[in-house]
């Protein structure tokens, strides 16, 4: 795996750049209000992802009680200023907080060093009932810890 593709880690925070398509863009040129919410999707999996954890692997656990999921439990967005086809964006996901069965992230839509959109988004951890669960230890560990880029265990480069 190429992690320049997932972006990378610095002073704490992930940071994903991006490229405005025409897909993203409603009939005025502006980035469509929903397609924001992708673009933070895509940096909260990468975010993830260069933490060293596989979502498919905590998903695919044999007993669905021990399986990990993460879902949105609460976003508010503050969109400030439109992005327009072609920009080039960085989408910065920063965990403000830790703990049990939720995550609390920051994240942030910017251009040069313009804040675009910002985003309080409140994870669940969940199994594979769809139950809530508290993060493994060992994940936890992880997300304390965020800032340096691994490779996901046990997938192939």
């Amino acid at each position: 795996m190429d992690i320049s593709l997932s972006g990378h880690m610095q002073d704490g925070s992930h940071r994903l750049t991006q490229r405005v398509y025409y897909e993203d863009t409603d009939f005025s040129g502006f980035v469509y209000h929903a397609r924001y919410l992708h673009f933070f999707e895509r940096g909260r999996t990468d975010y993830i992802r260069l933490l060293g954890v596989s979502q498919g692997q905590l998903h695919a656990q044999t007993d669905p009680a021990d399986a990990v999921a993460f879902v949105v439990r609460r976003m508010e967005i503050d969109f400030r200023s439109p992005a327009r086809m072609d920009d080039v964006l960085t989408i910065v996901t920063t965990p403000a907080e830790v703990r049990g069965a939720r995550m609390l992230l920051s994240q942030a839509i910017t251009r040069d060093d313009q804040v675009l959109a910002a985003a309080e988004v409140t994870v669940a951890v969940i199994n594979g009932f769809g139950r809530a669960r508290r993060l493994p230890d060992a994940l936890m560990q992880r997300f304390l810890g965020a800032g340096e880029a691994r490779e996901p265990e046990g997938e192939a480069n």
